[in-house]
């Protein structure tokens, strides 16, 4: 298979509440995330309850930060989204910069989190670390999303560029004429 012909790779995007109060802000990441060939497979405007958010973040339970990332995710809505591209995980954590934004500020000039993290708990976006990660974390968002069905009968349609985007709803669509045939 040639790199052209690459299979997508689906990752996890969360853009956190202080992004997604501030418009512009919050425009200039999604014109970043598709300026950089990201297809948005999903996308949903959520508040996270407490039982969401510490599920979400279990693995974290006992690190000093915990209740207050806690209290922030829980501040307001998020965007999630699940990303599709090649080697979609590695280039979404590229993009994002180091989690520590003071590193990013200093190391990764350019970065999201570089430009808009504000502290290392609000530090601008989430994106899955693994394959691993991104499976369990789409089925946290997005329950009812078919991991292998989309790998199977739907990442051909988005490799070849068989969709549309829908730029009101973030969204990248299969053509109604592909579905058909």
């Amino acid at each position: 298979m040639s790199s052209a012909q690459k299979c997508r790779q689906l990752t996890l995007a969360i853009l956190k509440p202080h992004i997604t109060k501030v418009p512009h802000v919050f425009q200039n990441v999604r014109n970043c995330i598709i300026d950089n060939g990201f297809q948005v497979v999903q996308s949903t405007r959520t508040t996270l309850s407490k039982h969401q958010a510490a599920a979400f973040y279990s693995e974290h339970q006992s690190r000093f930060f915990y209740n207050r990332l806690i209290t922030f995710m829980c501040s307001g809505p998020s965007e999630v989204y699940i990303l599709a591209r090649e080697d979609a995980i590695k280039k979404w954590r590229d993009l994002m910069g180091p989690t520590k934004v003071y590193q990013a500020v200093y190391s990764a000039q350019g970065t999201l989190r570089a430009d808009y993290g504000l502290t290392d708990t609000r530090n601008a976006t989430h994106g899955s670390d693994s394959e691993v990660s991104a499976r369990k974390e789409i089925s946290i968002f997005f329950p009812s999303f078919n991991y292998d069905k989309w790998v199977n009968e739907e990442e051909p349609l988005f490799r070849s560029g068989k969709v549309v985007f829908d730029e009101k709803n973030f969204v990248h669509y299969i053509l109604k004429s592909q579905v058909l045939q």
